[in-house]
Parts: C-alpha cells; structure tokens; sequence
C-alpha cells in the first residue's frame, strides 16, 4: 500500500503557505496595487513591443518570399557562384526530371521557373540597363498570392502578365519612371545571346509593379518565358523557384530534396541564405528587443524590490515572534519569495491578458508605417501576439518578480530573534 500522508502534508503546507502570502499581499492594497501595476505595465508594454517586431519581421519575411525568392530555389550545382560569368552553362532543360521530383514533394504547391537575363531597355532617346526574369505569368501569380497579406508584387497601374506566350513586359516603377515608360508604350529590350550576338525584342509595356524592395524596383522587368526564350535564344531556365505551404517547414524541405536532387547536379537554397537584407533587420530588430525586455525588467525588480523591503521592515516584530515561536527561517525565506512569486504571477496574468486586448484593439485600426529605408512604399502594421511571446512575457513576469523577492528575503530571514522582538518598540 502506497503511503501517501507525506505528499499530502506537503501539498497541505503549500496551500497554507499560498494562502498566507495572499493575505500578507492583500494586508497593503496600495502598496501591492503599485507593484501590480508595474508587472502588468511591463508586461503589456513587452507584448506590444515585442508584438509589432514580430509582425513587421513576418510581414518583411512573406513579402520577401513571395515578392522574389520563394521558400526555395532550385539549380544547377555552383550556379550562383560562377552563373553571372557564364550563365548559359547552368541551364536547366525544359524536359529535366528535377522538375517532377520537386513538384512530388506534399509540402510543395508551386513551382515556377525562371530565365535571369540582363540588357538595355530603350524608348525614344532613353536607354537604361535592366535586370530581367522569363516568368510563367499564372506560377508567378499563385506565388504572389497570399490570404494574410497584401499581394507582395503590387501592380501600381496597368495589369500583370497574363498571356504566356504574348510579347509584353511589366516594369518596375523606378524603372519606368527613369525610362520614361508608360502603360501601352513599346520598349526594345536588347541583350546577349547564347551565341555571343546581341538579340533585340520588342514588348508592350501593359504594366507597373511595386515590390518591398526599391532598388529592385528601379531596374527589374518581366516577361513571359517564351519571350525571354526568344531574346537569348536559348531552351531552360537557370532557377526553379519553390512555394511550400508553411514557411516554418523551409529548412526540412530543403534538406529532404537537397539529399534527393544532389545527386544529379542540383543545389537547393532556402530563402533565408539569399535575403540579406531581412537577416540584418532581423539581427537589429532582436538587438532593440533584448533592450526593451532589459529596461522592462529593471522596473519590475526595483518595484517588487522596494515593495518586500517595505512590508519586511513592517513586520520584523511578527518575524522575530514567528521565529520564536519555532518556525525556521527557511521558512520565512520561502514566505517572502512566494510572496513576490505570487505579485509576479497575478500581475503576468492580467498584463497578458490586457496586452492581448491592446494588441488586438490596435490592430484593428492598423498602424501606419512609412516606408522603410530600402523599401519602396509603406505599409499598415499590426501587432502579432503568439503563444511564445504570451510565455516569453508571463516568464519575463514570474523570474522578475522571484529575482526581486531573493534579498528582501533573505534580509527577513537573517534577522536575529531578539533585535526582532524588539524592533517595532
């Protein structure tokens, strides 16, 4: 027979001990009133905070994915190293079997190839440099498309690619407005062949796009792949551009068809080793955050701090009593830590729970954001509030609290009984 008197005096001595830390808590409202009030302020103010860094880096990270790269990209082994000197020599066929061994992943909705190519672009007396991608217009369009966002490749004016085979291009807005291009216009696109030769198109401008990214604005262009054929005179395309259903699921795809297609002379690349620009906001965004959590931190502790000081130097006479009456000074070291415990716990609780309803009032209205450095337009923000951050905060609330709870208590427990007693005389 299993004796369980011991674990039930324990749990019996915890529910007195939680029961006597809530009466010493609410014997001083004011003052546990104030100390509440900072745990609760600092752990609504890490929530937004932490919350709109969250949002602004997923909206970054989307954008960028579904604007340019994709979840993964798919070519020929070395390509990015050594393509830009001979970029027809990493050509992928257009019958090549890495195709159906990519679209054979369940984790895969789309794949889009692509033709990278690069020329002069003229109308009238202007002629300007560009960078240019063969693209099949409905890939490309199931690419862009997302339910939680604004589609990435915003078309400003005109329309998107819509016939695969027509001779017409969209243009980056910087790129048109340096060219003086408008919808409708006629734009020769000249660029090196496969040959060695210079090759000329002729496509209709039938729109304007936008993307996060300015100065990829200010000298891209698309057209259909065929189009894109026809100027380089070639068969293939150099990447395969992967859509995946989730984006947390990006490294494990990666290395799942990495092993499969390295064999045959292809290398996977997720998107996070090709977007630069986003790992380094990311790196600064998590530098402020840190920041942030400190500062909050620092407050929640000099708060509790002072709080369990004050009500120690009340109640030294109860101490010196208490410990002469036999209770051991570990337990009155226990009493104090679970008091400043239990402001901890009360205060993360209501903080995240008014922090949620804050940041679900304010994104409700939305944030107006002006557009980033680097970037080419703004954007309305919200404040994203996920389980890790709710757990970030309420631990944030809880270790404060237990860090602040330490001195004061141990101050109390060290108090030699008869300077106790005599204390408040």
């Amino acid at each position: 027979m299993i004796d369980l008197s011991g674990w039930r005096g324990r749990a019996g001595g915890a529910r007195q001990l939680l029961a006597l830390a809530l009466r010493n808590v609410l014997r001083h409202r004011r003052r546990s009133a104030i100390a509440l009030g900072a745990v609760v302020f600092g752990v609504v103010a890490m929530l937004l905070a932490n919350g709109f860094i969250d949002w602004v880096l997923w909206a970054m990270r989307e954008s960028t994915i579904r604007s340019q790269l994709g979840h993964l990209q798919v070519t020929r082994a070395h390509y990015r190293a050594a393509g830009a000197a001979d970029p027809f020599a990493f050509l992928i066929p257009a019958n090549a079997p890495v195709r159906a061994a990519i679209a054979a992943e369940p984790r895969v909705e789309v794949v889009a190839p692509r033709l990278s190519f690069s020329g002069l672009a003229s109308l009238n007396d202007a002629t300007l440099s560009f960078i240019g991608d063969g693209v099949v217009p409905e890939r490309e369009a199931a690419i862009h498309r997302s339910h939680r966002l604004d589609t990435s490749v915003n078309v400003v004016a005109g329309r998107d690619l819509a016939d695969a085979a027509a001779p017409e291009a969209i243009l980056g807005k910087g790129l048109a407005e340096n060219l003086g291009a408008q919808v409708g216009d006629r734009v020769v696109l000249l660029a090196t062949s496969r040959s060695g030769g210079l090759n000329a198109v002729e496509v209709t401008v039938v729109g304007l796009f936008q993307t996060v990214s300015k100065a990829y604005d200010d000298a891209a262009l698309r057209v259909p792949l065929p189009v894109a054929h026809a100027l380089l005179r070639v068969d293939g395309d150099h990447t395969l551009v992967v859509l995946l259903d989730e984006t947390r699921r990006t490294a494990s795809v990666a290395a799942r068809l990495q092993s499969a297609l390295a064999p045959g002379g292809f290398e996977v690349t997720p998107w996070y080793e090709l977007a630069d620009f986003y790992n380094k906001t990311a790196t600064l965004f998590a530098r402020q955050a840190q920041v942030v959590n400190a500062i909050i931190a620092i407050i929640i502790v000099l708060s509790i701090s002072n709080t369990l000081t004050m009500s120690v130097l009340e109640r030294v006479g109860e101490i010196g009593t208490a410990l002469a009456l036999g209770v051991r000074r570990a337990q009155i070291l226990r009493q104090f830590i679970v008091e400043g415990v239990l402001l901890g716990a009360i205060g993360g609780l209501a903080g995240v729970a008014l922090g949620a309803a804050a940041a679900y009032a304010i994104s409700a209205v939305g944030i107006p954001m002006p557009p980033p450095p680097g970037m080419g337009r703004g954007y309305v923000a919200q404040i994203m509030v996920t389980p890790r951050l709710v757990l970030e905060a309420f631990g944030l609330a809880l270790g404060t609290t237990l860090v602040a709870s330490l001195y004061p208590a141990w101050k109390a427990a060290r108090f030699p009984i008869v300077d106790a007693l005599r204390f408040n005389r």
